[in-house]
């Protein structure tokens, strides 16, 4: 299997099971579709809109597309086609924008991939933290370049000053571009992160950790944002220089060499990716620890079909 056919396959994670006939196959209109299925569950403020506790605490545990798309479904009856108002929609993550997103672009023919790395158009001065854990979908033109689309900012929903289904790599970088720059010395590692009601998560080791979501999600596990394991659940004095070796070439194989300020035609190799995924280290277990926002630390089980 090439890396076109690979990515127009939906993994278990994004399947969305029976799609709606009517699903739109520009990418445009799929971003403005999902920014109308989802709002992220700290945007309430955003929108002047009071979310239920228990949806900004439980919605975002959901792994499954199929599963975002059943609590939709339970929310309205109306076709997801139709406009949502705020309280009928998903209350979800930038990872479950990018997830659907991502869904919906293999189920209409594109060849897409779910990305995890860092934005710097959500920041607002008030963080040390500038560049923050974010996750958007990645899709290829015709022409065999990948371009970077962020559902979560598109159709006005957010001030950017980019077109969101063409997000500047510079805006938004794949985590093993920011490894790459702190590793180098170019990039603060604190300056990588997340502000969160709990206190802020930020450094080298959030960087690390970024980098092994990313590998997975390329390899057709897209975990969620707190999940952890291998190289992703050691902490930092544990890191071995065989492991800094290590993510240096996952990083070398997600990172990719940009052509323009936006689009990449450098491929990441389906081969390598799986290659990479098949290290203990690296590869999804049958169990990982999910370090929720809202809900406490747990020992998750995956079904085998959901492993790396």
């Amino acid at each position: 299997m090439d890396s076109t056919d690979f990515h127009l396959k939906q993994s278990p994670y994004s399947d969305p099971g029976a799609v709606p006939a009517d699903l739109p196959a520009d990418p445009r209109e799929l971003a403005a579709l999902v920014r109308n299925l989802l709002i992220h569950r700290e945007e309430g403020g955003h929108f002047g809109y009071a979310m239920p506790e228990e949806r900004r605490r439980e919605d975002a545990e959901a792994r499954y597309v199929s599963e975002i798309l059943r609590i939709l479904r339970e929310r309205s009856r109306a076709p997801l086609t139709e406009h949502r108002e705020l309280g009928e929609r998903f209350a979800g993550t930038c990872r479950d924008f990018a997830l659907l997103m991502c869904a919906f672009l293999r189920a209409t023919g594109t060849p897409a991939r779910v990305r995890c790395g860092f934005a710097t158009y959500f920041e607002d001065g008030s963080s040390p933290v500038t560049h923050g854990d974010h996750w958007v979908t990645e899709y290829r033109l015709p022409d065999g370049s990948w371009r970077l689309a962020d559902a979560q900012v598109a159709d006005g929903a957010h001030d950017v000053p980019f077109d969101p289904l063409d997000v500047p790599r510079d805006q938004f970088l794949v985590a093993g571009a920011a490894w790459q720059a702190c590793r180098a010395g170019d990039a603060d590692p604190d300056a990588f992160g997340v502000p969160l009601p709990t206190g802020t998560l930020q450094g080298l080791w959030f960087v690390r950790c970024n980098v092994v979501r990313d590998l997975a999600a390329l390899g057709g596990v897209e975990v969620l944002p707190w999940d952890a394991w291998g190289l992703a659940a050691k902490d930092e004095p544990e890191v071995t220089a065989d492991d800094l070796a290590l993510l240096d070439a996952v990083a070398a194989a997600t990172a990719t060499s940009t052509t323009s300020a936006t689009s990449t035609t450098s491929a990441v190799s389906a081969e390598e990716i799986r290659r990479l995924c098949a290290d203990p280290r690296l590869t999804v277990p049958a169990e990982i620890t999910s370090h929720t926002t809202y809900l406490g630390v747990r020992q998750v089980r995956l079904p085998e079909s959901l492993r790396g």
